[in-house]
């Protein structure tokens, strides 16, 4: 077996070489890089997410041949991803559901004045873990495929149980108030009609029945509380930042990159491995790397603080997930993540259909589209650190300009997700509760958290009593197995280790404390 999957790897290989040089045709080139520019666009408009940049373009290749129709869709796909970091850093404003992470240190450094030096460790990240996830697309395809079919319902609640005690890790100082933000957020993600059971929970108005939508909500957490903020310091004088554009300040940037060469690769290989795992995504991968990162290091109080340490490994995770989410769609036609599933759409209206006819009959069309979306990592790169050197204007843009900004912003991306004003509404409630959690020193992070996870663990574990009842029993289908054991192993040594943290949190600071009387 492994014989055949070393052949195999070497085959898909060969074959990436050979078709290489068609990438660089100059209709290809000129639709990666308008492609990369619109993706860069979309990700950083809050509301505008992936899929649905994906899927606005998805007419446009029609009249396009197939290589180089994948090629735009492709191209679009991973710089959205990577421009959600831009609105997190500047405005503290998540452009996508996969840039949660990147507030927890982005916003710090760019209140630091360091906005520039965020979003170049940003982008560099970005090309990392893109470049690696792509590269694991192509050579391991079969193999990863084959693995992502062993997750089934017990394997897939166990995998949201593990990101689960990622909260654990997100608040040092406060995890009771981490794992009420956490519960909460679960709690909130019932609203609505079971997925599973149809049974209606918690439905105060009929435009509640189908739940409260991720991204309002994620605008509401994040974007309104600062908008209160800026509404109360709007008659303050601006004190400008000094973000200018600083000699040397990349390549200071890619020297710091070889002492996070760890972080790097733990942020690479967690997104990878999400990645493969249908249903799961970019959020989860960055939480889940950020939160790895900060336990292994020595002095977790540094993360939160404007460390970008903890940036490299959120965002080098959420694009690491761009390529293997494609590994169940081309291989066994099972979309990984919704804008998956949107790129089958582009798939099939050329006539092409996932499995083995990809890698064979259609050869020249799929490795063209694989070397593409590995030549957009460095598009995506080149543009946004472009991009970067004018984000002091951002920065230094008046708080009264900056609320009506924000807030028009805010609207726009609530009401887009599904043309109704109830998102709207939703996200200005859920933003007010937020300010009071907030002051109350609540953080946000878990309660997105809890919010993404929540239906992921339920609709699993529903699905897993139905099938456990009718065949081995409930205990013996969640706790057996190979799968099941390690991610239970996982989740137990996480929550274990964030409780360790805790106590080392408070011995410090009880020793600080005394210390200083």
């Amino acid at each position: 077996m492994a014989g055949n999957d070393t052949f195999r790897i070497r085959s898909a290989c060969m074959e990436f070489l050979q078709y290489l040089p068609e990438i660089f045709s100059w209709i290809n080139l000129l639709v990666l890089i308008a492609s990369s520019i619109g993706g860069l666009f979309f990700g950083a408009m809050p509301g505008l997410s992936p899929t649905m940049a994906v899927a606005l373009m998805v007419p446009f290749t029609f009249y396009m041949p197939p290589s180089t129709s994948l090629i735009m869709l492709g191209a679009v796909y991973t710089s959205s991803v990577a421009g959600g970091s831009i609105s997190a850093i500047l405005l503290s404003i998540p452009g996508a559901p996969a840039s949660i992470a990147t507030l927890l240190e982005g916003p710090a450094m760019a209140k630091q004045g360091r906005a520039e030096e965020a979003l170049y460790f940003s982008f560099c990240a970005h090309v990392v873990g893109g470049v690696f996830g792509v590269l694991v697309l192509i050579c391991f395809a079969p193999p990863l495929a084959r693995l992502a079919m062993r997750f089934g319902p017990s394997e897939l609640f166990w995998t949201a149980v593990f990101g689960i005690t990622v909260i654990t890790g997100l608040s040092s100082g406060g995890m009771l108030k981490g794992l009420f933000g956490g519960a909460l957020g679960m709690l909130l993600s019932t609203i609505g009609y079971s997925q599973i059971s149809g049974e209606p929970r918690f439905i105060f108005h009929d435009d509640l029945s189908s739940g409260i939508a991720l991204v309002p909500a994620l605008i509401g957490f994040f974007a309104v509380p600062q908008i209160i903020d800026l509404m109360r310091d709007a008659h303050v004088k601006l004190v400008k930042l000094d973000v200018t554009a600083k000699q040397g300040m990349l390549w200071r940037v890619a020297k710091s990159l070889i002492n996070y060469t760890r972080t790097l690769g733990i942020g690479s290989v967690l997104g990878t491995i999400i990645g493969i795992i249908p249903g799961a995504g970019g959020q989860i991968a960055g939480l889940m790397a950020y939160d790895q990162v900060k336990k292994l290091d020595k002095h977790p109080e540094r993360f939160g603080t404007g460390n970008p340490e903890g940036l490299c490994a959120s965002e080098s995770a959420n694009n690491a997930t761009v390529g293997p989410a494609l590994i169940p769609l081309l291989t066994l036609g099972i979309p990984g993540s919704p804008t998956a599933a949107v790129l089958l759409g582009g798939l099939l209206i050329h006539g092409l259909f996932p499995g083995p006819d990809l890698f064979t009959k259609h050869a020249g069309v799929t490795y063209t589209f694989l070397g593409g979306l590995l030549l957009a990592q460095f598009a995506m790169f080149a543009l946004g650190i472009l991009a970067s050197r004018y984000s002091q204007y951002v920065a230094n843009v008046p708080n009264h300009i900056m609320f009506g900004a924000i807030v028009i912003l805010c609207i726009f991306g609530s009401y887009c997700v599904s043309n109704s004003f109830v998102d709207v509404m939703v996200m200005f409630v859920l933003g007010i509760i937020m300010f009071v959690l907030d002051k109350l020193g609540f953080p946000s992070a878990p309660l997105v958290l809890g919010m993404i996870l929540g239906p992921i663990a339920e609709e699993n574990f529903l699905r897993g009593k139905m099938i456990a009842e009718t065949d081995v029993g409930l205990f013996s289908y969640f706790f057996a197995g190979e799968l099941n054991l390690i991610l239970i192993g996982l989740s137990l040594l996480s929550f274990i280790w964030g409780i360790i943290g805790e106590i080392r949190y408070a011995r410090k600071y009880i020793t600080g404390g005394q210390e200083e009387l």
